[in-house]
């Protein structure tokens, strides 16, 4: 599976009022505390992968944890990359076994996220702590050869947002974060 994804820097609020305006179904509210790490066989900085554990709290509901593999950006144009992703019943052991392999935690990166479902995309709202307010659009599509026509309804989305595809970022928020606290040194 690929997962098809645009994300841009925005003012939340009016990306909200105008997804309001669109009626676009609200898909609810979370907290995520996404722990990533590093390989000790290969850098995933360089190969532009991704191991990360994510805990999940929605609004009004149990946390729940999932392990996430992200495979190295297919195109030019977009975040799209194959995603592997599996719930886990502890994430402390999850980490764990992760460490005693020679996993090591590299950075963490918490975002309120607040979802929301505009045809077969899901556009997200997305206020992480120390990088900023930005919107994704994304979706998931199981041939290769439909990553295009995906690519163009997520920017057809944003447009309808009030929002520039040519602004996208490609930048992971871990590498956002990890910029920022370059930056800060």
């Amino acid at each position: 599976m690929y997962e098809v994804e645009v994300k841009v820097p925005a003012d939340l609020e009016t990306v909200r009022d105008r997804l309001v305006a669109l009626e676009a179904t609200p898909r609810g509210a979370v907290v995520q505390v996404d722990t990533y790490y590093d390989a000790p066989h290969r850098e995933f900085a360089e190969t532009d992968e991704a191991l990360r554990i994510r805990s999940e709290r929605p609004e009004d509901g149990e946390a729940e944890t999932r392990v996430t593999y992200k495979g190295p950006l297919v195109d030019e144009e977009s975040k799209t990359r194959e995603e592997v992703e599996t719930t886990v019943g502890n994430g402390e052991k999850t980490d764990e076994i992760l460490t005693n392999l020679g996993f090591e935690p590299a950075a963490t990166v918490r975002k309120d996220r607040e979802r929301f479902a505009l045809e077969e995309y899901t556009v997200t709202l997305d206020s992480v702590d120390d990088v900023g307010e930005y919107v994704e659009v994304e979706t998931d599509v199981e041939a290769e050869t439909d990553l295009e026509a995906a690519r163009e309804g997520a920017y057809e989305v944003l447009e309808r947002l009030g929002l520039d595809p040519d602004d996208q970022l490609r930048t992971s928020y871990l590498g956002l974060l990890l910029a920022a606290d370059d930056s800060s040194h």
